[in-house]
């Protein structure tokens, strides 16, 4: 090693830290990027080595065999601490305190990164790639397997990098970079829509319906005649043939019962019948009725009489 200017070229910085999050220094702006706040010794190391700018480190939790990629921000933290975003704390599995290796480190320009939002409400977001976009410029690298996080309307949201290029990790300052997005982790494709059931083929619900349907009932409607004249003598109640059966047995009944009674001989009081001629009595009785039942209904049955309606002139 030889020196030139302020540095040693082809040393390395390596130095280990307690880490604590952002909020024990009162810098919140720490949360919305991926810079750290490093002691003075580390600048007056730092400027006696030939270090390429911007500054880059590898951070590598060895406990837990994890390792990210940041900035620096400021020199302004205690001797033998560090502190950094705590999203970024999480990603290392750190606690608040832990011993952390902090290395120097050159990275190449990305042209490639592909991000996965853990939840779609960033994709509600009116221009989300505006808001990444702004948001990455406070970003000096990216390193596959990371979560960062996205401050917006007062909410956070965490993106997963899913994958960089040309390397695992990469420099974004002043570069060109192609992004991409993957489905959220919380995404569900939507369902197809089934298809309708046929109609069912059993043959109890066909009777059943076959059931339901109402009966045609012909010569319910009420009579009219030729002649115009109001049908008077036609009862109402007679306009269904339910109801002509009905009336067709109680008209029955009387005649029967008549028949009946009339088959009975009369018989005076006091006196006894021995003979033919209880039976010539019975038969005489039987005729009568017969002959007036007949005469009656050609009495009630009405004539139909032509042209007898009234009287039109053609002349007016």
């Amino acid at each position: 090693m030889y020196f030139e200017g302020y540095g040693y070229r082809g040393s390395t910085f390596e130095q280990t830290y307690r880490c604590y999050p952002a909020s024990f220094i009162d810098k919140p702006q720490l949360e919305s990027g991926d810079k750290i706040i490093m002691p003075p010794s580390a600048l007056d190391r730092l400027a006696s080595l030939h270090i390429e700018y911007p500054m880059l480190f590898e951070v590598r939790n060895t406990a837990a065999e994890r390792t990210s990629h940041c900035g620096v921000l400021e020199f302004i933290a205690e001797e033998g601490m560090i502190y950094m975003p705590y999203w970024m704390m999480q990603n290392l599995l750190l606690q608040e305190g832990d011993m952390v290796f902090i290395k120097n480190a050159n990275l190449p320009k990305g042209t490639y990164v592909k991000l996965q939002p853990h939840t779609t409400d960033f994709l509600d977001i009116s221009n989300p790639k505006a808001i990444l976009e702004k948001t990455l410029r406070n970003y000096s690298c990216l390193t596959t397997g990371d979560s960062i996080m996205v401050a917006y309307n007062n909410k956070k949201y965490y993106i997963d990098i899913v994958e960089t290029k040309p390397s695992s990790a990469i420099s974004i300052i002043e570069t060109d970079c192609e992004v991409d997005f993957a489905p959220p982790l919380d995404y569900k494709e939507p369902e197809r829509p089934k298809p309708t059931a046929p109609p069912s083929s059993d043959p109890a619900a066909g009777k059943a319906q076959v059931e339901e349907e109402p009966k045609f009932s012909p010569f319910t409607g009420p009579g009219r005649r030729l002649d115009g004249k109001p049908a008077k003598d036609l009862d109402a109640s007679s306009s269904s043939p339910a109801k002509r059966q009905a009336n067709a047995t109680n008209s029955v009944q009387p005649s029967a019962a008549s028949t009946s009674q009339s088959t009975v001989p009369r018989k005076t009081t006091g006196k006894l019948v021995f003979g033919s001629g209880g039976s010539q009595s019975s038969k005489g009785t039987e005729k009568v009725p017969e002959k007036d039942a007949k005469e009656e209904a050609k009495k009630e049955e009405p004539k139909f009489s032509a042209f007898t309606g009234k009287k039109y002139s053609l002349k007016g």
